[in-house]
């Protein structure tokens, strides 16, 4: 079984900086995309940030020059937010594109993590 797990939701105050770690595990063949995901209660879920296997990036414009999407390895994703806004509090998803065989793919999703901006 495919599991993305993140980590280090919690607690900011405004202007400060937390960052997201999603590690995949079980029977992966490839990995095409992978990135993070947030949703606030009685909203859609929006785009935050991906990365692409070969290192390509894509931002929402609202978080581009304060949030910055790197990978650790082939089946890890690191987000780094910076300079963190009261509206940026939401439950962050972790998002993969994979392969679990060559005739297989689809999206997967972690089960999400809290970041809260507040004094």
């Amino acid at each position: 079984q495919v599991q993305l797990v993140e980590s280090g939701g919690g607690l900011v105050q405004p202007g400060g900086s937390a960052r997201l770690s999603c590690a995949a595990s079980g029977s992966i063949y490839m990995i095409y995309d992978m990135g993070w995901y947030r949703q606030v209660p009685g909203k859609q879920r929006e785009l935050v940030a991906l990365i692409s296997r070969g290192g390509n990036t894509d931002y929402s414009d609202s978080m581009k020059g304060r949030f910055t999407i790197s990978r650790d390895d082939a089946k890890n994703t690191v987000l780094q937010m910076n300079s963190l806004k009261p509206e940026d509090t939401a439950v962050y998803f972790c998002y993969a594109d994979l392969s679990e065989s060559m005739l297989s793919r689809g999206d997967y999703w972690g089960k999400g993590t809290l970041v809260t901006v507040s004094s």
